[in-house]
């Protein structure tokens, strides 16, 4: 474990050991600026020697690798979790706003044709997570004095991933051509018998299921099955949507990532004109070179061009979550046909949502949270530390924020890297 240092400027230097970080705080030299990472500030005027640092980033739709590295020894390693439920979120507020437009409320009556998006606009789920890059980067510069900056990009070809054999003019004709709608398509493809009873019920009605919900996987032929109306009745009555299982993964993390790269390209080099860019295939190639586990940090290092460099022996993980709840009421319906009104207080004994707390000397975040004081913690990796924790355990460590941060023994994250 590193402590990364500022000088009196706020200009960072290179990081130094805890031992003589410990001496500076004792002396007065210095102060502490942030816990995680722990970062102290320089009191007096000070030479500043730097080395060569090269940041590497693998860039990704649901998770970011980020190294920092020299040529021997690796600065700063994390790993970022991004949201994926923005679009979910979204969808529940379009059906909630529609809801009341349809009954005779006071709410405007639904506008058209008004609106123009700008130049350069981005669905929001996708614009979240190219802010989310540039974010960590900026986060990087600031503790640490970074001269070389390479991003992995990535280009997919989805008509590719779901055909291996297309070719030529097969791109322009997609598999829907000659087909009056998505429905007939889905039937003529799944040859008009029941994907769950194989004709068995003999039920002549056919119908078109999502296998994911709607609202997130959409009206994609890859999200559509075909049942009789016998057990599609079933599926729904008993809550047993999760057991019919997409035969093609979804394409949408492929899909993002070719519309994201360049925007987190031509964003990060407003801000830093010495990035360069890579891609997938010489990182596969640097890491079976060297003899590398898969993971998101060591393709960092790879990209960061010193894939050798000694690791340390704690890193960094990372969690985006929602700053603010204003929904109304609660999504799903109760009993008697109407929603719970959504009226969370913010504070419950003097704690929120995702604050960091101390409980039995570990680490963790509030998850959940009962008027009574009673806490669901855990870890950002998932761990449950306890189910029900009362508030008078708990000692507050830093209050909620939209980036939650904690630090990871390599053994725990190498033993869940192997275990998934």
């Amino acid at each position: 474990m590193l402590v990364y240092v500022l000088n009196k400027h706020s200009e960072p230097l290179m990081p130094c050991n805890p031992r003589k970080a410990r001496l500076l705080l004792k002396e007065k030299k210095a102060k502490v600026v942030k816990r995680t990472p722990f970062t102290i500030q320089l009191l007096y005027a000070s030479s500043g020697y730097k080395q060569v640092v090269s940041l590497g980033v693998d860039a990704g739709t649901k998770h970011i690798g980020l190294s920092a590295t020299t040529e021997k020894n690796v600065l700063f390693e994390a790993e970022v979790l991004l949201r994926t439920d923005i679009v979910d979120l979204l969808s529940s507020r379009r059906s909630l706003r529609s809801a009341r437009r349809n009954r005779k409320t006071r709410y405007r009556k639904p506008r058209y044709l008004n609106r123009k998006k700008p130049s350069g606009w981005l669905a929001p789920s996708v614009q979240h997570k190219v802010a989310s890059h540039i974010k960590m980067i900026n986060k990087m510069y600031q503790i640490l004095p970074i001269k070389r900056l390479t991003i992995e990009v990535a280009q997919f070809d989805t008509q590719l991933l779901k055909n291996p054999d297309i070719r030529g003019v097969e791109y322009q004709q997609g598999e829907q051509m000659g087909f009056w709608n998505t429905r007939e398509y889905v039937l003529f493809r799944d040859k008009h018998t029941c994907g769950r009873c194989k004709g068995k019920s003999k039920d002549k009605i056919l119908t078109v299921h999502h296998m994911e919900s709607r609202r997130i996987g959409g009206d994609s032929p890859t999200n559509l099955i075909t049942l009789c109306k016998i057990c599609h009745t079933y599926i729904h009555k008993h809550n047993l949507e999760d057991t019919m299982v997409r035969t093609v993964p979804p394409l949408r993390d492929a899909t993002q990532m070719t519309v994201m790269r360049w925007f987190i390209y031509n964003g990060i080099k407003e801000l830093y004109p010495e990035v360069q860019l890579t891609y997938g295939y010489k990182t596969k190639r640097t890491r079976i070179e060297n003899k590398l586990k898969k993971t998101h940090m060591v393709d960092a290092r790879c990209i960061s061009g010193n894939p050798l460099a000694t690791p340390l022996t704690s890193t960094y993980l990372y969690k985006q979550v929602r700053q603010n709840n204003r929904q109304l009421h609660k999504m799903s319906i109760a009993k008697g046909g109407y929603r719970k009104a959504n009226k969370a207080e913010r504070f419950v004994k003097g704690f929120q949502l995702f604050d960091k707390v101390t409980y039995d000397c570990v680490e963790c975040f509030i998850f959940g949270r009962r008027k009574t004081g009673y806490f669901d913690l855990r870890k950002l990796d998932g761990t449950i530390i306890h189910r029900s924790a009362s508030f008078k355990k708990l000692n507050l460590v830093g209050k909620a924020s939209t980036l939650l941060v904690e630090i990871q023994n390599r053994r725990e994250v190498q033993a869940c890297s192997s275990h998934d």
